[in-house]
């Protein structure tokens, strides 16, 4: 089934211009890949107001379905994406992140560093993925076999 993905990268060289943006380009080409249309994306700097703003509106939009964030979940105090995400869901889905972490610890031990958290807005399901292409690409991996399914719950498709 065909997703409708939005893409938000958190970034303060991203925004400036000052850093190609690699991990949304990574997330759009696995969309495009999987059949999904990429229906927003954008580059915000790193501040907890213009990454949760961004994300109420797409979310309240209908307009996407699933929101990948990508950066900003880090240890450093301008990593700012988790408590943003936090703010404007309805609802964790902590089995999410705790996938995404634990997959990616057996390669890199470095990966329990990542602060990223999941949850729902309404219909759309909120991602956290790190800044890393690397990171991105396993995470995605993941992801992939449960997206359909979770959107679907999202609409309301309980059947099983």
């Amino acid at each position: 089934m065909s997703l409708r993905i939005g893409v938000l990268t958190v970034s303060d060289a991203g925004a400036r211009g000052e850093r190609e943006d690699r991990s949304g380009d990574a997330i759009v080409a696995w969309a495009r890949g999987a059949g999904h249309e990429v229906s927003v994306r954008a580059v915000v700097p790193d501040e907890t107001d213009q990454v949760a703003r961004t994300l109420i509106s797409w979310a309240d939009s209908g307009n996407t379905e699933v929101i990948f964030t990508t950066g900003g979940t880090g240890l450093t105090t301008r990593d700012v994406t988790p408590e943003a995400t936090r703010a404007v869901i309805d609802r964790e889905a902590p089995g999410i992140a705790e996938a995404l972490r634990a997959t990616a610890m057996g390669r890199l031990p470095r990966a329990m560093l990542s602060r990223g958290i999941a949850g729902t807005r309404g219909k759309a399901l909120i991602v956290n993925l790190p800044g890393s292409t690397s990171g991105v690409t396993d995470g995605l991996a993941v992801l992939a076999p449960v997206l359909d399914h979770a959107a679907a719950l999202l609409r309301g498709e309980t059947e099983h």
